[in-house]
């Protein structure tokens, strides 16, 4: 069900932002940019039309569906958990670098000898490079 409410949502929120560009730009929508002046801004012709109307249904129907969605959302297996309920991700780890001025870091460990007589692994053979 939430598929079908999802694809539905697309196919409304398109309609609805084509109806929007389809719309005349009146100076910002309150008719100071239309011929008619301000007595055509409040008058039956100029809110009733069809593209305001359908612009109208449509942003209904796209809230209504963005709460039904948001709705099943929260019920479906999310544990009822917020945004905001979320741990904080872990802290980042420092890279080392060169130490600041006048801090002195403490010696590293000497590197581990073979023991005498024992065999130490040979390195293997780095892969030949291609040439063309």
């Amino acid at each position: 069900m939430t598929n079908v409410l999802i694809i539905f949502h697309l196919f409304v929120t398109i309609a609805l932002i084509g109806i929007v560009l389809i719309q005349r730009s009146e100076g910002g929508g309150l008719g100071i940019g239309s011929s008619q002046g301000m007595g055509g801004l409040m008058s039956g012709r100029g809110t009733a039309n069809l593209l305001t109307r359908a612009t109208a249904v449509l942003a209904t129907l796209f809230m209504g569906i963005a709460l039904v969605l948001a709705l099943l959302d929260r019920g479906a297996g999310s544990s009822g958990r917020g945004l905001l309920d979320l741990s904080p991700p872990p802290a980042a780890t420092v890279l080392p670098g060169p130490p600041a001025k006048g801090v002195t870091l403490p010696a590293a460990p000497a590197p581990a000898t073979p023991a005498p007589g024992a065999s130490t692994p040979a390195k293997p053979a780095a892969p030949p490079v291609p040439t063309n």
